[in-house]
């Protein structure tokens, strides 16, 4: 049974025209979602959208996640996407995937592969309900991991062979795109027929750290245009998510709806209950509420002002005059916002490179900051001196921890994520 035919209708009656414009209008509860059980991963790619490295203490525990299941099996959602961080690294997370499968909700969900051994791969093949995608951005080591970090080559393809092994057939091999792996695009389909896995493209956005590594990492136009051909060419063996609606301009539109999703078909949902409009879109400007609150995720979901919003009819704004915006629609909202250009503007990768001049125009005072980062770049210390400045706080030349065990009670806390990494020093305002 195709996906389409679990999507619950949507409350408002109209008539029935083309299945892209009943989901512009939202429906009653999401077809799929995201959900990042966790920030905590063992990697650290250059491009990671959630910023992903350290754990949130506050993340949903293991009764909260089931009783979210609880609510998304009554909404009839029909799967749910898992990411992170590394969803793997959560102690409960077999035991919530089983739940959800046990609760007619069907589970996918990403991972770099570093806890896919034998025995999991076993399990894993003999689930109907559950799909795993592998995370690989180059066709060789020296592309892969110069974005997601030495021996995570090595690490997926392992994994790849075990779920081989272990009969699972038609598991994901999930990529990236980027400036240096489009020439890759035949070696990836290669790889993915070797291990009997199912191809699928997604589209680099310039969100969480990708914001600092987009400007280097994102296709080139040229590429844009090697891209759409080479996905026209392979149709519907290759899945993209409708990560590249944008590129419709070049001709006809590629397989899938061609819209932007964001609070119509999907959203996310982060560690700790914060649900968003889109997942590639981790930002307070597109924060719709969270589950926790009363009224739990289907308040949210069917009552939040943003979520609203955005099923409301769209300006297209400068696009407007253009022949080809029913195709793509002015592009990705995520990838507009995060590169600092209008929301009623063209995508920053416009295939007719409206975009660029916009981006060339660009203050970087535009670009918008992160809400939130979780990556383990920093030290301790750099940490407590970023907080102490956004605070306007002077810390101590030498903090209590720094001069050996047993500092007491203003001693460094002992868990680097907490909320507030200023807990527990006696400091001074400016």
């Amino acid at each position: 049974m195709s996906t389409l035919e679990h999507a619950t209708p949507a409350k408002i009656a109209r008539p029935v025209g083309r299945l892209v414009d009943e989901f512009q209008s939202g429906l009653d509860a999401p077809i799929c979602l995201t959900w990042e059980l966790t920030y905590a991963c063992n990697l650290a790619c250059v491009h990671c959208l959630s910023s992903s490295g350290r754990r949130d203490p506050r993340e949903l525990s293991t009764d909260e996640c089931k009783a979210v299941i609880d609510e998304l099996q009554r909404m009839q959602v029909f799967y749910v996407n898992i990411g992170g961080g590394e969803p793997t690294v959560r102690k409960d997370f077999w035991e919530l995937v089983d739940y959800a499968t046990a609760h007619q909700v069907g589970v996918k969900f990403s991972t770099n592969g570093s806890r896919i051994d034998a025995e999991v791969a076993a399990k894993l093949a003999a689930s109907d309900y559950v799909d795993v995608q592998i995370s690989l951005d180059g066709a060789t080591a020296d592309v892969n991991d110069y974005v997601r970090g030495p021996g995570s080559y090595d690490t997926a393809m392992t994994a790849m062979q075990h779920l081989s092994d272990a009969g699972f057939e038609g598991f994901k091999l999930s990529v990236v795109c980027t400036r240096q792996n489009i020439g890759q695009l035949d070696e990836f389909k290669a790889i993915a027929d070797r291990y009997g896995a199912q191809l699928r493209l997604t589209r680099l956005r310039p969100s969480g750290r990708g914001a600092d590594t987009w400007d280097e990492l994102h296709p080139l136009p040229h590429q844009q245009k090697e891209l759409y051909d080479w996905l026209v060419a392979h149709g519907e063996d290759v899945l993209t998510g409708d990560s590249f609606f944008h590129l419709a301009a070049y001709g006809d539109a590629l397989p899938g709806l061609n819209l932007c999703g964001a609070g119509r078909v999907v959203c996310l949902i982060d560690p700790i209950g914060d649900v968003y409009a889109c997942p590639f879109a981790i930002h307070d400007e597109f924060l719709a509420g969270n589950l926790r609150a009363e009224g739990g995720f289907q308040k949210v979901w069917r009552e939040s002002e943003l979520f609203q919003e955005l099923r409301a009819p769209q300006s297209a704004g400068a696009c407007n005059s253009c022949q080809f915006f029913d195709k793509c629609r002015g592009g990705c909202m995520a990838a507009k916002f995060f590169t600092g250009l209008p929301m009623d503007g063209p995508d920053p990768e416009c295939v007719l490179g409206h975009g660029e001049q916009l981006l060339a125009d660009r203050g970087d005072d535009l670009l918008p900051k992160p809400s939130k980062d979780y990556s383990k770049k920093l030290s301790k210390r750099q940490r407590l001196e970023k907080a102490a400045a956004e605070r306007g706080i002077t810390l101590p030349d030498v903090l209590p921890s720094e001069v050996g065990a047993g500092a007491g009670p203003d001693a460094m806390p002992d868990r680097a994520c907490d909320e507030n990494p200023l807990a527990g020093f006696a400091v001074q305002q400016r």
